[in-house]
């Protein structure tokens, strides 16, 4: 192996180590206990170490969310594949994705509570992005009919989110979730569902 393949291998295995780090403070205490310092104490690198790889904790937590997403999409994914019909799969890709809110919530909102600069719904977003939006897209692929795909996905990721994010902070009881997303998902599958 080149001293330069070796250095690149030592360079990505910081990156991830620095990256778990964030992800578990964040998961143990909150993204507001997340600090270079912190970061640089627990993965024992100087912050200028932290900071040759990462602008700072707002590159950091993209990075995260960058994860995240990817995480999100191969969940989701598992779900849709091993579902035996259309109407199934989409139940499991909504469990699946407000499963992953409730078991990671520093990491969900990583991806989408935390101002990150990520370019979202454009060409140029990372793959992980387009990864989990295309999951929503091809669990509605056969009850859309007529429907934009896009648009749908943009409407039922709205309809998840929000019913995650207004549980998760207080405003709606946790006690109908199933109740809540259940309805939800009957509107998608339309009049027969």
């Amino acid at each position: 192996m080149s001293i330069q393949a070796r250095r690149e291998r030592e360079r990505v295995g910081r990156e991830r180590l620095i990256i778990r780090a964030a992800r578990e403070l964040a998961e143990a205490e909150g993204w507001e206990a997340v600090t270079t310092r912190r970061l640089a104490e627990r993965v024992e690198y100087s912050q200028p170490v932290l900071y040759s790889h990462f602008k700072g904790k707002d590159a950091i937590m993209a990075a995260v969310a960058v994860e995240g997403f990817a995480d999100l999409a191969a969940e989701m994914r598992a779900a849709r594949t091993s579902a035996s019909d259309p109407e199934q799969a989409l139940a499991d890709v909504a469990a699946a994705y407000a499963m992953f809110a409730e078991r990671r919530p520093a990491l969900y909102d990583a991806m989408f509570n935390q101002a990150v600069s990520l370019p979202f719904a454009t060409p140029e977003a990372p793959a992980a992005l387009h990864a989990g939006f295309d999951e929503l897209r091809q669990v509605l692929r056969p009850i859309a009919g007529n429907d934009n795909e896009d648009v749908l996905a943009e409407v039922l990721w709205s309809g998840l989110h929000g019913l995650v994010t207004l549980m998760r902070g207080g405003r709606l009881p946790r006690e109908q979730h199933e109740q809540r997303l259940a309805l939800l998902l009957r509107r998608f599958a339309g009049p027969t569902g």
